[in-house]
C-alpha cells in the first residue's frame, strides 16, 4: 500500500512538472502598449503610425485642401536610423494604410512600378490585348507630394539601467514648389533595468 501511495505521489509531481513546463499561446490585441524591450516593438509601431497620421488630418492648412479634393501623395519608406534591424516596410504600410482609410487622400505606389511597367508592355507590344482596352503609356497621374520619414535612436547605459529614447519625424513636401507643408514628431522612451541577479 506504502509503494502504491508513492508512485501516486511520484506521477502527481512529474504531471506537475510537465504542466508548468507547457507553455500556452493567447491572442492579444494588437494596440496594445507593454513593453518588454527596449527594442522598437509592434506597438510602438501603432503608436507613431496613428500620431503622425492624425497630426497631419487635423493641421489647418491640410484640412483646407482636403476639404476641397483628395491630393496625391507619394509615400517614401521610413529611413531607419538606429541601430537595430527594424521592418520599417511595414511602419510605412501602416502609414499609408490609415492615410488612404481617411479617404482624403490618392496615392502612388512606386514599388509595383516594374511590374506596372511590365504589364503596359504585355498590353501594348505583345498583340495578346485589344488596343481598344490596352492602357497607355504617359497617362499615369504624378504625385502632388512626397511623404518622408525618418526613425532615429539615442541609446545610454549606466550601471544597470539603459535609456532608449526614439523619435519618429514625418514630413510632407510639394513636389512643384519645394515647400515643406506640414511636419511633426513623436517621440519614445524606454527606461530598462537588469535585476540584481542578472535578469
Amino acid at each position: 500500500m506504502r509503494k502504491i501511495s508513492l508512485s501516486l505521489a511520484m506521477v502527481a509531481v512529474v504531471g506537475s512538472m510537465m504542466v508548468g513546463c507547457s507553455s500556452t499561446i493567447k491572442y492579444d490585441d494588437p494596440a496594445s502598449t507593454r513593453n518588454l524591450e527596449t527594442s522598437f516593438g509592434a506597438s510602438d509601431l501603432q503608436q507613431v503610425a496613428n500620431t503622425m497620421v492624425d497630426s497631419m488630418l487635423v493641421f489647418p492648412p491640410m484640412v483646407a485642401v482636403t476639404s476641397q479634393r483628395r491630393p496625391v501623395i507619394t509615400v517614401s519608406t521610413v529611413k531607419n536610423k538606429t541601430d537595430q534591424h527594424i521592418d520599417t516596410e511595414s511602419i510605412t504600410d501602416s502609414i499609408r494604410t490609415k492615410l488612404i482609410r481617411s479617404g482624403k487622400f490618392r496615392f502612388i505606389d512606386r514599388t509595383t512600378d516594374d511590374a506596372a511597367v511590365e504589364e503596359l508592355k504585355i498590353q501594348n507590344d505583345s498583340g495578346l490585348v485589344d488596343p481598344k482596352t490596352a492602357q497607355k503609356f504617359g497617362k499615369q497621374i504624378g504625385a502632388e507630394y512626397i511623404l518622408t520619414s525618418n526613425l532615429s535612436q539615442i541609446t545610454q547605459s549606466a550601471g544597470r539601467q539603459t535609456d532608449v529614447y526614439y523619435k519618429f519625424t514625418m514630413s510632407l513636401k510639394n513636389l512643384e514648389t519645394g515647400i515643406l507643408e506640414w511636419s511633426d514628431e513623436k517621440e519614445l522612451r524606454k527606461l530598462k533595468t537588469k535585476s540584481m541577479f542578472g535578469m
